[in-house]
Formats: structure tokens, sequence, C-alpha cells
């Protein structure tokens, strides 16, 4: 019996990976991505058929926004039942709020969606675009028993898989771009794919539900020392405004003078929903850990616990445009819904 090859769409959206070095000017210029075999010939080693598709303008990822996440979540729905996985590629400065945007968007996900790029473009000579491209596909065609391993939104990158949203870039020069700070890759590259499968999320065998409707009516505030009134009550007075991710100190600390807390319980008050995330590299919010957090907590703000920056605003941002209830966001954004937070 002939086993067919599994089927991987790659999706290019832009970025650096696309680029290729003109050999008479040296100027970078787009890549044609329907001869890709032709110019990778080392795709046709892997074990899977690739089918390519790309936006009709590529754009670089610093111009990324919410209509191209419904871009890239329609391409993923409309061919979803002819393929076995997919390989985004994608510019890697927003590449984490994309792959946790579109971890939101999917839900009951059963097939991998894997997040890639470069720091050089394909045609350099010292390039990590074609590691990168060559072990996504890989990555994305692994299966067991004729169904996909990886069931997920994930971000490949210098040997290492990770949860799309759990990810953070952390270099704008080295090849070790992204890191995960507070949960372990999913598969590391080597002479093997050594899979870490108690890692892996295992969906309900469910209907693939796309959601693309987002709410941008949010802001981010970091907080700093010698932040002042004015500037915070400006922020959290924006007409529309529905939601704001404060970067605080350590497990979650923020100032206890009397107008910041009450600036911020007016917003709850509002309906105006506030995420506490820590500013932090790595670690958790815990608020009430120390009276620095205690009075965030008696106000009703928001715990993002280990959440990273970009999956809580894409979150806030996903599930402000589901049109929960005030009385249940709390509750359900304080609980995993794609593997984003412990």
């Amino acid at each position: 019996m002939t086993i067919s090859k599994p089927k991987i769409l790659l999706v290019y959206t832009g970025g650096t990976i696309g680029m290729v070095k003109d050999a008479e000017s040296g100027a970078l210029k787009a890549f044609n991505f329907n001869k890709l075999l032709k110019n990778i010939p080392e795709l046709k080693l892997l074990d899977c058929e690739i089918a390519t598709v790309s936006f009709d303008e590529p754009i670089d990822s610093s111009n990324m926004n919410i209509q191209e996440w419904n871009k890239m979540a329609n391409i993923i729905s409309d061919n979803y039942d002819m393929y076995d996985g997919f390989v985004i590629l994608h510019g890697s400065d927003t590449m984490s709020y994309s792959a946790s945007a579109l971890s939101f968007m999917l839900e009951n996900l059963q097939k991998p969606v894997v997040f890639t790029g470069s720091q050089l473009p394909i045609g350099d000579l010292r390039t990590d675009a074609k590691e990168n491209l060559i072990t996504a596909i890989q990555v994305a065609s692994l299966q067991q028993n004729n169904k996909p391993v990886i069931n997920e939104v994930c971000l490949y990158f210098e040997y290492k898989l990770y949860r799309g949203n759990r990810t953070t870039k952390i270099s704008a020069e080295h090849f070790n771009a992204f890191t995960s700070p507070n949960f372990p890759c999913l598969v590391e590259s080597g002479v093997h794919l050594n899979v870490n499968q108690q890692l892996l999320l295992h969906p309900r065998d469910k209907e693939l539900l796309v959601h693309t409707t987002f709410d941008d009516n949010v802001a981010i505030i970091k907080i700093f020392p010698g932040l002042n009134k004015n500037v915070v009550e400006a922020i959290l007075t924006i007409p529309n405004l529905k939601g704001v991710v404060i970067e605080t100190y350590g497990s979650g600390n923020a100032s206890t003078e009397n107008w910041f807390v009450n600036l911020l319980e007016q917003a709850i008050q509002k309906g105006i929903q506030i995420v506490n995330v820590t500013q932090c590299s790595g670690g958790s919010v815990n608020m009430g850990k120390y009276e620095t957090s205690s009075q965030l907590k008696q106000i009703g703000v928001i715990s993002g616990k280990d959440i990273t920056t970009e999956a809580a605003i894409t979150k806030l941002m996903y599930m402000l445009g589901q049109n929960i209830a005030s009385s249940d966001f709390k509750t359900i954004y304080e609980t995993s819904l794609r593997g984003e937070m412990n």
C-alpha cells in the first residue's frame, strides 16, 4: 500500500527571507516563490509535497496589522482540508505578535501552522533562511499514525520550535533571534528532531473555527519611574478605549500613589479591561505578593500571569472582538485558551 506524502502549503507574507541579491547590482529584490524547488533543491529531499502561495502585495512585517492577520487566517481556512500543515514566511520584527494572534484566531486547530523567517536574505552567502525554511517544513510534515504530530501555531528559528504565543524577539543581529522565556521549546533540531511530546497541545476533535474579529481599541502602558499623571490620564481617557496592557515591575508591582490607583479604578469602572504583565524578560505576575500590587488586585486588574506582552495584547484584542460579557472577561482572560499562560 502506498502512503501519500504530507502536503504542506508555504505562505509568503513578506520579510527578509523572501529577498535575494541581484548578482550584478547587489541590490535586494523579491524572491519568486513559484520557483522555490529550483532555487532551493534541498527541498526535494524532504518527504512531503510543497505548494506555495504569496500575498498579492508582500509587506514588511513592521506594517503588520489585523487585516493582514485575517489574510493569513483565511488562507489557512480556505486550504485547511487540502493540506496537512502550513508554513508562514514572515518578517521577524512582528512574528511573535502574528504567531500569538493566529493562535487565538484558529480555534480547534488540528494541524501545524509554523511561522519562520530569517535574519539574512535567502540569497545571502551566510543566510540562516535555508535552514529555518527546510526545518520548518520538515516539522510541519511530521506525522504519527497518519496524523500531524504538531497541532498548534508555532514559531521555528535557529534550531528550535517554540509555541508561537510564548515567544518574543530578543535580538536584531543574532541568528537566535527569539526566545520563549516561560515555556520550553517544543522541538529541538540537531542530528535528529527531538520532540517534547509531553508539551504539545492536544486539541479537541472539533471543527476548525476561525475568528477574524479583533478590536484594536487598546493600548500598552510601560510603567517607569517618573511616569506622570497627565500621561496616564490621557491614555485612559482616549475615546472608545476598551483595553490596556500595563507592563509593571517584577511580579506585577506598580506605584501605590493615589492618583495612579484611582485612574486605573475609574477606567475599570467605565468597563475598560486592564491587564497586568511583567516587563521582566521572564517570570510571572503574582498580584498580592507585595503591597505594591495588592491595590491592583483589589480594584479588579486582570492578572496576565506569565504571558508575554505580544500574547497579552493580541489576546486582549481577540477577546474584545468576541463581545464577552464584562462579568466573565477577567475569568476567561486569566484562563489559558491556547497554551499562552501557565
